[in-house]
């Protein structure tokens, strides 16, 4: 059976079971020792530091460890680290505190306790520009929050896009200028 792009069993001790899994991190190339099974969840929070990914229930019914691979938002709680081989991830701090949908998640209340925000922000990225409400509805269905009521989550999204149109910015759903 062939591995996938970016895994690699060389140099590691039988007993470990381990493989060395390379993939990009926020614009960074890492080639990381692990368990195949191991959580991808637990693989950027333990071994790249990466706390910005949080943990909720463990059995990706809540979408706080949402991450992009490739682009797609993900669970990352149930993802193995092995299938992540090849990949671009991104996290929260691969939006290194200037996406305008951070901004807009403080400006708006989007952002309460902190737990579903990284993973809703993800979500919401996921979502390209000027998403409508069904859209959004259907973007973050699989990410939970019990303090918001997810009106604010929405105006918060919502008001990315008016100050996209306030510009003149003018995208389709993949970001590109229309």
């Amino acid at each position: 059976m062939a591995r996938p792009s970016g895994l690699s069993r060389s140099s590691v001790s039988p007993v470990s079971s381990a493989v060395f899994v390379s993939f990009v991190v926020n614009g960074q190339k890492m080639s990381l020792p692990v368990h195949p099974m191991r959580r991808l969840l637990d693989v950027l929070r333990e071994d790249c530091g990466l706390t910005g990914t949080k943990e909720g229930c463990g059995e990706g019914e809540c979408g706080a460890c949402t991450v992009l691979v490739d682009g797609a938002p993900v669970n990352s709680c149930l993802v193995p680290a092995a299938h992540a081989a090849g990949t671009r991830v991104t996290t929260i701090e691969g939006l290194h505190g200037r996406h305008p949908l951070q901004r807009a998640f403080v400006e708006h209340g989007g952002a309460q306790c902190g737990i579903c925000t990284p993973g809703m922000i993800l979500a919401a990225v996921a979502l390209g520009t000027h998403p409508t409400l069904d859209q959004m509805k259907t973007g973050l269905a699989g990410n939970l929050c019990r303090c918001t009521g997810y009106s604010a989550i929405y105006r918060s999204i919502e008001s990315t896009n008016e100050r996209r149109r306030n510009r003149g910015d003018r995208r389709d759903r993949k970001g590109h200028r229309s």
